[in-house]
C-alpha cells in the first residue's frame, strides 16, 4: 500500500536508514528489476561500500529490508486511521480515502512498495517473499483487530480482513493505471457496506 517513503530527508537520518528509504522509494516506483545498487547508492547519498557494509547480501537483502520498511510505514497509517474512527465501516472507508489522496499526491507513481518489490522476485527470492507475506499478515491483523473490537466474530473478522486488504491492494493498482482516485473510493464504499452487513 502507499507509504510516504522519502530518501535524503535530512542529516538526522543515519546512512543505513537513508539506504533503506531510498531502496523502498525506488522499488516502489520501479520495481525490483528496475532498481540497481548504484542508483540506490546515489539516491541515498551513500558510497557503494556503505551499501555493501550494511547489506552484504546485496540487492535481495536490501529489497527485503525495504519491504519491512514499507510494512512499518503502512501499518502506522492503518493504526492511525483505524484508531481515529469508532465505526469500522467508516474507518475502512477512511483508509481507502487516505491511500487515494497519497497516491494522487505522488502523481500516481508511489504505489505499494511491498507489492512492487515482491512481484518482481516471485519464486526466486524466499527472503523477499517472506517479508512481503509478513507485511500482508500484519496489515490483515490490524484490520481484524478493529473488526473484532467492534463485535464482529473471530472467523468473520479474519476473513473480512483478508477481503479488505486484498481489495485495497487491487484498487490501488487500478487507481494508478487510471490515474484516478475513483477505484479506491468505490472500493472503500463497498467494503463499508460489506462490513456493516456483519454488524
Amino acid at each position: 500500500m502507499k507509504t510516504t517513503t522519502q530518501a535524503g530527508t535530512g542529516a538526522a537520518l543515519g546512512t543505513r536508514e537513508r539506504i533503506v528509504r531510498a531502496t523502498s522509494r525506488l522499488m516502489q516506483r520501479q520495481g525490483y528489476e528496475g532498481t540497481g545498487i548504484k542508483q540506490i547508492s546515489r539516491e541515498a547519498e551513500a558510497t557503494l561500500g556503505s551499501v555493501y557494509h550494511f547489506f552484504p547480501g546485496g540487492k535481495q537483502e536490501l529489497a527485503a529490508e525495504a519491504i519491512r520498511h514499507g510494512d512499518r510505514e503502512f501499518a502506522g497509517i492503518l493504526r492511525s486511521v483505524l484508531g481515529a474512527e469508532e465505526d469500522p465501516a467508516q474507518a475502512v472507508t477512511d483508509v481507502a480515502r487516505v491511500v487515494a489522496e497519497e497516491l494522487r499526491a505522488s502523481d500516481w507513481v508511489d504505489g505499494c512498495p511491498v507489492t512492487a518489490t515482491s512481484l518482481g522476485t516471485a519464486g526466486r527470492a524466499p527472503d523477499i517473499q517472506r517479508a512481503a507475506a509478513e507485511a500482508f499478515e500484519r496489515w490483515r491483523g490490524l484490520v481484524a483487530d478493529k473488526l473484532r473490537g467492534c463485535g464482529i466474530a473471530e472467523q468473520d473478522a479474519y476473513e473480512l480482513a483478508h477481503t479488505v486488504i486484498n481489495t485495497l491492494e487491487g484498487a490501488e493498482l487500478a487507481a494508478q493505471v487510471a490515474r484516478s482516485e475513483e477505484p479506491l473510493l468505490i472500493a472503500g464504499r463497498h467494503l463499508a457496506r460489506l462490513i456493516t452487513s456483519y454488524r
